[in-house]
Formats: structure tokens, sequence, C-alpha cells
């Protein structure tokens, strides 16, 4: 392992992520909320949920009740006010439903006077959830969704039909009181109605293209599950306010002056990348080789989020096959690539993402493992595992897409 290009990777990645934290983009955000007087009740949902309503009770002093509802291994301490519980993601569980009927327990029976603070972030797809059909049945079509390399905006357009608070039904129950929701966007171009599958936004998707994404992909689904794809969703609501205070745009600017910082000429490549994960890591390798050897230091950012379709056993993430498919073309160059997940996990895995450079090839082959064959089962953890290349930040408490940076030394 190149031990200096690593130490230049891991300073980019603490200082990326510090840049995107929830806290003062929060506090920004308040600014504009100006409660009618009557009482403020916060739920968070998502997985900077506990950092989001943590900023948010500091901000305005206090709650007159509260709910947060995260990932697991996401919440760090008590909040004055306000009930944390943790649960599962990316497939929901009985945990996050129980959680979120506190939420919705939390908003009957409010007035107009009354305000309900909404913090979302990324993961609330699966974390909110009032499951409209058996839970079981919800999680094995969230897992076949997972499975067929559908992207997030296809994932959310179904999930929004089989629950009873994503798609602008979260604000209907909150009615008569306000909702004012402050956003941290986990999805490119941030169209609000997907972020979380938009329990407080007028649904802009179709019963026709939920349908048509369930034949696309062949989902397995039960009548029940067919009605309710053919059931529309809310397409008014007059009880919102809505602020977005965060993206990955803001991930690549931010990773683009860390960069400048340790002396690489940065290049936003785009912050909408959104292909399947092992070719964003071939292109990558690809932009190494031929800007490699021109006696500068150079980075190349690509922001977004990338998809894998499951066709192995193995144990990984988009992140960690980014990085693992632009190996081979790193070899015997000064030159590396990583790739991170801003909430600090990438799939299944504890891991945030993965690391590679010219030495990563040879260092793989010499302990018998194959890239090539190594991706097709998806297992890129135990590949960088054994290569001392995974990416290991815990949870940031950010949720802002993922970044894939190619430095060359020169």
């Amino acid at each position: 392992m190149n031990e200096t290009l690593r130490r230049d990777a891991d300073a980019i990645i603490e200082a990326s992520l510090s840049a995107v934290l929830p806290d003062e983009a929060v506090r920004r955000a308040l600014k504009a909320f100006q409660p009618k007087g009557g009482k403020v009740m916060l739920v968070a949902a998502g997985k900077a949920g506990w950092q989001m309503a943590r900023a948010a009770v500091e901000a305005l002093g206090r709650v007159d009740g509260g709910v947060v509802v995260t990932k697991y291994g996401h919440v760090k301490g008590q909040i004055s006010g306000v009930d944390c519980y943790e649960a599962g993601h990316p497939v929901p569980d009985e945990n996050g439903f129980a959680a979120t009927e506190k939420a919705l327990e939390l908003v009957q029976g409010l007035t107009a006077e009354d305000t309900v603070l909404f913090l979302l972030s990324g993961g609330g797809s699966a974390l909110f959830e009032k499951p409209l059909l058996p839970g079981g049945e919800l999680q094995d079509i969230t897992h076949q969704l997972l499975a067929s390399g559908a992207d997030i905006v296809e994932m959310n357009t179904i999930r929004k039909r089989l629950s009873g608070v994503k798609g602008g039904r979260f604000a209907q129950r909150c009615a008569p009181a306000n909702v004012f929701s402050i956003v941290l966007s986990d999805i490119l171009g941030d169209p609000l109605d997907m972020i979380a599958s938009g329990p407080a936004v007028p649904d802009s998707s179709t019963c026709a293209q939920a349908l048509a994404i369930a034949e696309k992909y062949r989902l397995n689904l039960s009548e029940q599950a067919k009605e309710l794809l053919a059931q529309e969703t809310p397409k008014a609501l007059d009880n919102v306010t809505t602020r977005i205070t965060g993206s990955v745009r803001e991930l690549c600017a931010a990773a683009a002056s860390a960069c400048r910082a340790r002396g690489y000429e940065p290049v936003v490549l785009t912050d909408r990348l959104c292909c399947e994960a092992r070719e964003a890591g071939s292109f990558l390798g690809s932009i190494v080789r031929t800007h490699a050897g021109q006696g500068r230091k150079l980075a190349f950012i690509a922001g977004g989020e990338t998809v894998v379709h499951l066709t192995g056993k193995g144990l990984g993430g988009r992140n960690q096959e980014i990085a693992l498919a632009a190996a081979p073309a790193l070899a015997g160059l000064d030159a590396a690539v990583f790739s991170v997940g801003s909430d600090g996990t990438d799939g299944p895995t504890d891991a945030a993402g993965g690391y590679v450079d010219g030495d990563t090839a040879a260092a793989l082959a010499a302990k018998g493992w194959n890239v090539f064959d190594t991706l097709k089962n998806n297992d890129a953890y135990h590949a960088l595992q054994a290569a001392e290349g995974l990416i290991i930040t815990g949870a940031t408490g950010t949720n802002v897409n993922d970044v894939a940076v190619a430095l060359i030394t020169g």
C-alpha cells in the first residue's frame, strides 16, 4: 500500500465529511422557522435524524415532544424532550414500524396553531414506515428491489404506495397543524418527493409509473400489493413549508477543497453519478491511466449514488465495488481511487467504502484474489479487507450520497 496516498485519502475523507455535517445546516434552515405560538412537536427520520434533532433542540431551546427514528448505532445520547429509537436499514423492520407509530401518535389531535418540525434525511424510506400490507411482505419487496438494480427513484415510487406515511401521507396525518420540514438531500437533483419517499411532499409519481416499474423488474407481488400500487397518492398539500439544507453538491465541493489543501488540482467530474458501481470504478481507473505521468498532482471527483446488481453471494457495498473495480487499471501507478458513503455505511457492512492504489492489484493476486471473479460474487468487502483497503468511519451523522475520488501524484 502507498502510505502517502492512503494518508491523503483519509485526510480528504475526514475533511469532506466534517464539512457536510447537518448541525450548521439545520441552524441555518431554522432561521425561517416561525411557529404560530402553539405546541412545537419534533419528528426526525433518517440516518442523520439524531444529529439533526440534537442541533434543532439546541437551537430552539426546547420542544413540546419529539420522536427520532434512525439506523442502529446512530443514537449518540439523550435529547431533551425527545424519544430516540433505532431501526432497520435498508430493509424496514418491526422497530421502525413501532417508532413510526409513536411519531403518528405524537402528531394526533394537533390544532392549526401547532407546528410539526419534521427533520428528514436519507434512509427515511426504510426507517420511517407504516406498512399498508404485512411487514414481512414489505421486507420481501424491499429485498427484491435492492437485488434488482432499481435506482432510488424507482424504489421510492413503489414504496410510497405501500405506506401510510410516504408520498405526502404523513403531512396529511399532521393536519390541521403546520409542518416545517428541513430536508438533508440524498437523491441526485434534490427531488423533494423522492427524498425518503417524501412523507411531507405531494407525490409527482403516478400509479402507471409504479406498475411499469413492477413490470420492469418482474417483482413478485401479492394481489393486495398490486391493488395498493394502483391507488393514487396525495397531489397537493397546503400545510407544509420545506427547506433543503444539504446535498451531494456540497459534498463534492468539500472534497475539492480538501484535495486542494493537500496539494492536488481538483476537477469535479459530476455530482450526479448514477451508473453501475463497478462501471464507475472502471471509468475512474481509466481516467487515472489517461492522466498519470504528467508530473502534476491531480484529483478527479465524482459524487452521486451508484447501484449494485447482485450476481453473487459475497459481502460489500456500492462504494467498495467502485474502489475494487478501479484496482486493475491502477496497477503500478502512483495513484489511488477511493469511494465513501457520507453516512459512514456501505451496504450491509461496517465499512463506509473502499480504497485502492497502484499496489492493490498485486497484493490481491499474491493472496489468491481475482478482482473480476470477486466483483462477480459481490465480495468486495473481503477482498479489500485482505488488502487493507476498507474505509471505516463509523456513523457520521450526515447522509448526502457518496463521493469517489481518483488521486494522481504525478
